[in-house]
């Protein structure tokens, strides 16, 4: 294990490594160290082989994403360091992909749900028409919920129903909003915002009590207070809104890459996920329907 500490050495005098960072990248290499033993191999003799099989048994322990990349990194490093050195010929971790664990298919609603959901709030008080019309959006757009608080007045055509989001990276898309969300909002700059205003010059086009942009916080805990409310018991997340209108949107027969554009998925294959949840949905549906269910 001498040329562990010879290269974290050499890192703290190149880099600068802080003691927490050293500490976890001599844990990380022992513990590999340890496992190619048990496969009688040594740190210079082992391969590319060595590497996927033991990445695929940590994943196996349930080693979280982010320490797997740790891993992946100082492995890279490590046998980068030793090819410099002369001390090996190949570099084993070229071209070696971070293996993944299988993405957790996203928590949705059914419609039903999402009716009831909708349901919730109160329309006769002003944060009930507020949070009704917050609400509609989301679901009729499936924008983030951090993209849904920050919309100012300007980025809305209500003529033609389209709104101009801000997502991810400054990238902009026009997202169709439907007529019944139309509805709500129309309503609520009517009867709800101008009560909720204290600045004439604030662009938020969801306010707060105090007349300012809500925060995300402040939205996902009423979110979960409707649905506690409604009776739904299911784990739910800020995003509960938007995983739905994707999967209902491709229950729908909408196609994958349009869904890809209305999300502002910059990789399709973020978007495919939904396409396992909806054809779980229609397995059930024709399990519970077909006569050969």
């Amino acid at each position: 294990m001498e040329l562990v500490e010879v290269w974290i050495s050499a890192l703290w005098l190149e880099k600068g490594l802080s003691e927490n960072s050293r500490t976890s990248y001599r844990r990380d290499l022992f513990q590999y160290a340890l496992w190619l033993n048990q496969q009688g191999k040594g740190l210079l003799l082992a391969g590319r082989t060595e590497l996927q099989q033991y990445l695929h048994w940590r994943l196996g322990e349930q080693l979280k994403s982010s320490s797997t990349a740790r891993l992946l990194s100082c492995l890279r490093g490590f046998y980068r360091y030793l090819l410099r050195e002369g001390l090996i010929v190949q570099d084993p971790t070229l071209n070696l992909d971070n293996p993944r664990s299988g993405r957790p298919l996203p928590k949705t609603l059914t419609e039903q749900d999402v009716e009831t959901l909708l349901g919730a709030p109160d329309t006769e008080e002003l944060l009930g028409l507020r949070d009704r019309t917050m609400l509609e959006v989301l679901y009729a757009t499936g924008l983030r919920v951090s993209e849904l608080i920050a919309l100012q007045m300007e980025q809305i055509n209500r003529r033609i129903g389209v709104i101009r989001v801000v997502g991810k990276g400054g990238k902009e898309r026009l997202v169709p909003v439907g007529d019944e969300a139309l509805l709500w909002i129309r309503r609520y700059l009517q009867s709800a915002r101008p009560l909720l205003m204290r600045d004439a010059h604030e662009e938020a086009l969801f306010l707060s009590q105090r007349g300012q942009m809500m925060t995300r916080q402040t939205f996902w805990y009423r979110v979960k207070r409707y649905a506690m409310e409604s009776g739904i018991d299911k784990p739910l997340s800020p995003h509960v809104l938007r995983h739905a209108f994707a999967t209902h949107l491709l229950n729908h027969g909408a196609d994958l890459r349009v869904v890809q554009m209305l999300l502002g998925h910059s990789d399709l294959s973020t978007t495919q996920i939904y396409t396992h949840v909806a054809s779980h949905r229609l397995q059930s549906l024709h399990s519970e329907h077909h006569p050969r269910g």
